[in-house]
């Protein structure tokens, strides 16, 4: 074997952690699409493997209360983290804020209504017969929506028209397949290649709804199952430069550095 070929193979082999570990992280629907890419990134660069469960954080919280296997919790709201942890089943110091969400009023590309100069009026279209959100009772974004909505006072005239999603991601499914007329999801999904190419969309004025700190944390299960090193290597990737620059395309605000959970 000639010495090129041999460096190349001791090079790989040291990258690759001795114990390649798998972790399951329950992650806020609105990661969908970056979560792909950091976690595309992560596995190869540690040799770990990444199975990932999206749905709404609440819905989450709940489980993982009822001892849900989950090694690590990306919630799209910091609130439901910090209780974990004060309940004893997130590690002491593990919660974090990862980035602020934000939200987009989105419609086809079919559609007539002209979403970028109505604003939150397109929802008062007349050919509007039902609105997606999420479904404020457990998802953070169903929650900014009606408030956005009571903000722009709206909300009164569209709420017999409301269709819930479990989560953002669902909300999403339903415009795009005509289920719902238009709908308010996460501008992180709004920005997907997937979303641009068929929709359209206006982004929410950050003022009319409260601050979305989306929260993380490594979950007690993690160190039950030996899975500590490679859930805290799966933070520090997401937390990196190259894991910020992945969320910060898809149109999250980022935390400044250090910034901890209020």
């Amino acid at each position: 074997m000639n010495k090129a070929l041999l460096s190349a193979l001791l090079l790989l082999v040291c990258s690759i952690p001795l114990q390649a570990t798998d972790i399951v992280v329950a992650a806020a629907a609105d990661l969908n699409f970056a979560l792909k890419e950091i976690i595309a990134q992560f596995e190869q660069q540690t040799g770990h493997k990444v199975k990932s469960s999206l749905g709404s954080s609440g819905t989450f919280h709940a489980q993982i209360s009822n001892g849900a296997p989950f090694d690590v919790f990306l919630s799209a709201d910091i609130a439901y983290p910090k209780e974990l942890e004060k309940g004893g089943f997130a590690e002491s110091n593990s919660v974090f804020i990862y980035a602020v969400g934000r939200t987009v009023v989105w419609v086809s590309k079919k559609s007539h209504i002209d979403v970028e100069k109505l604003g939150m009026r397109a929802l008062l279209d007349p050919s509007v017969r039902k609105v997606a959100i999420a479904n404020p009772q457990h998802a953070p974004y169903g929650r900014a929506a009606v408030s956005s909505m009571q903000y722009f006072k709206v909300y009164e005239a569209v709420i017999n028209k409301l269709v819930l999603g479990e989560n953002v991601s669902q909300t999403a499914a339903f415009v795009q397949s005509g289920a719902a007329d238009i709908g308010i999801i996460a501008l992180s999904l709004a920005r997907s290649d997937t979303m641009q190419a068929i929709g359209k969309y206006w982004e929410i004025p950050l003022e009319t709804y409260p601050r979305m700190d989306q929260g993380g944390g490594i979950l007690k299960q993690a160190r039950k199952a030996g899975h500590l090193d490679a859930a805290r290597a799966f933070v520090q990737a997401l937390r990196s430069t190259q894991g910020r620059t992945v969320l910060e395309r898809y149109g999250f605000f980022l935390p400044k550095s250090g910034e901890s959970p209020r």
